[in-house]
């Protein structure tokens, strides 16, 4: 049987809160679809419609932020 849990990067508290929202709701639908096939963009469209606007943003941003 497999953990089914999810696990975050502690740095992405400093990031803008919708992009939190946006790494939740991506590992949640996971649960539904393990890899990433028209399925999963299907539901994570229908979770969150603008995710790939919020997904660009936080790639664009570095991870860990030296001067904190």
């Amino acid at each position: 049987m497999e953990a089914r849990r999810i696990w975050l990067n502690l740095e992405l508290i400093k990031k803008p809160l919708k992009c939190l929202e946006y790494v939740v709701a991506h590992e949640l639908t996971h649960f539904f679809e393990r890899d990433h096939s028209e399925r999963f963009v299907e539901l994570l469209d229908s979770a969150m419609p603008n995710w790939r606007t919020i997904r660009a943003e936080l790639n664009a941003q570095p991870l860990a932020h030296e001067s904190w």
